[in-house]
């Protein structure tokens, strides 16, 4: 069964799972937040930083594009750039004493 036999266009679909992927990652942020609140652990600041950046990172392309008129690619570079720093942060997260 594909997207178009559900009778949903794809836009519709794409905007359920992203908003789902923000409500998700945002979250996962605020547990890893709370958490470093609770034990002052660096480690666990940097993992809310880098998940609060992932998730910033997934949703910023259309929302550039949509509403602030960012072209689909600048847009989809900048999403690309916010999920790499997030990323390598969380793996900075792991590797903290």
């Amino acid at each position: 069964m594909s997207f178009h036999d559900t009778g949903l266009p794809v836009a519709i679909l794409l905007a359920v799972v992203k908003t789902l992927i923000l409500l998700v990652g945002s979250l996962i942020t605020f547990f890893a937040y709370k958490a470093y609140r609770r034990t002052r652990q660096p480690a666990l600041g940097l993992l809310a930083v880098g998940f609060g950046l992932v998730t910033l990172g997934l949703v910023l392309a259309g929302f550039l594009y949509e509403l602030l008129g960012v072209s689909l690619m600048m847009g989809i570079l900048l999403e690309s750039l916010l999920m790499l720093a997030g990323f390598l942060i969380i793996a900075r997260s792991l590797y903290v004493t």
